[in-house]
């Protein structure tokens, strides 16, 4: 399995370039937003304490990374609804929900898109309770802070490294700061049945986090725009009963390809992106019967089809003897031991039903 290589000090909390003045926002609107929650909590999520990631570092005095579990939920939760309404350098959004609460991962999909298809399947967005940045790309992130305006009972729950590469890199509003609820790796954090713990992966965005989300048995992990397997990332992937995983190319299109060699390199590179057969030998080797839905994302339009990607992970799983079904529902593959399918780019899946076995 691929590693990344051993970094000398860790990076994810140097001073970023809006850190002092993030600070004295926050202090100058500490008394105005008391003033906020008593006019309208109506679905907010709770407010949480700010920690310090520092005292938990490797080598320090807390818990090494190595021996840290996930926060798992106790609450009894049937069934899991999920909906992707991109994935792909064009746009990366998707809902995970339950029958009275939602969240959005990532915000990269124009948001009258991701209104029309919650409601043609009868979600009301007043159930969502914010949105969970993965990191500061663009596709990514370019709509987060037009969501949180028109709905303000949302939160966006991303690191401190994160925000600040979004004020960096594009043109958002400053406002976004006033939505944003800090995250910090390895801290899980409640949003009402979920508990979310954000991980290390490796990509070059400012600051990267797969998430781990739980709801009762339920164990839906985000891996997506990395370009190797961290340690950490293996830690939860391990544990999913859901995941998104991306494979992102084909090496012989990327390599024959059109693209610029600079450009192949870094897609290439430990901090790029996944290709479909580094993500087949991984998902091969820690397959468990535990594992329901694997969903793969960010496939390329230029270096990549939907059938190539699939059929690297299918035959890796297959040759395991491992029942893999395409996710449609059918009566033939339903009861398969796992359901396989591949996000579109640009358009919905609508409404996917997650159960676990004693469903």
């Amino acid at each position: 399995m691929a590693r990344r290589r051993k970094i000398t000090f860790d990076t994810r909390y140097l001073p970023g370039l809006f850190d002092e003045v993030l600070q004295q926002d926050e202090e100058e609107t500490e008394a105005s937003a008391d003033t906020d929650r008593r006019h309208s909590n109506a679905g907010r999520p709770r407010k949480l304490p700010e920690l310090d990631p520092s005292s938990f570092l490797p080598g320090d005095s807390g818990a090494p990374l190595e021996h840290i579990e996930p926060l798992t939920s106790a609450r009894p939760v049937r069934n899991l609804r999920f909906i992707s309404f991109g994935s792909g350098s064009s746009g990366n959004c998707s809902y995970l929900g339950n029958d009275r609460f939602g969240i959005l991962i990532d915000a990269g999909v124009d948001p009258s898109r991701i209104y029309k298809e919650l409601d043609n399947y009868g979600i009301d967005v007043s159930t969502i309770g914010g949105i969970i940045l993965t990191h500061d790309h663009g596709d990514h992130v370019r709509y987060a802070y037009a969501i949180v305006r028109r709905h303000r009972h949302m939160r966006i729950y991303c690191t401190p490294g994160t925000l600040n590469g979004m004020l960096r890199r594009h043109n958002i509003s400053r406002r976004i700061k006033d939505y944003h609820q800090p995250v910090f790796k390895e801290f899980p954090f409640h949003l009402s049945d979920f508990v979310i713990t954000p991980f290390e992966v490796s990509h070059d965005g400012s600051d990267n986090v797969g998430f781990f989300i739980s709801a009762g048995n339920h164990k839906f992990v985000v891996a997506t725009d990395m370009g190797v397997v961290t340690e950490r990332a293996d830690h939860y992937i391990r544990q999913a009963t859901h995941l998104m995983i991306e494979a992102n190319y084909d090496l012989n299109m990327l390599l024959n390809g059109h693209y610029p060699e600079y450009l192949k390199g870094r897609i290439i590179a430990e901090r790029g992106h996944m290709d479909n057969e580094a993500t087949a030998a991984y998902l091969k080797e820690i397959y468990s019967p535990s594992l329901r839905n694997i969903f793969l994302c960010h496939l390329s339009h230029d270096n990549n089809t939907p059938e190539i990607a699939l059929a690297a992970i299918r035959n890796a799983l297959t040759s395991l003897g491992i029942d893999v079904g395409d996710g449609s529902g059918s009566i033939e593959t339903r009861d398969a031991a796992v359901q396989l399918s591949a996000l579109p780019r640009f358009d919905s899946t609508g409404v996917i039903v997650l159960r676990l076995p004693q469903d």
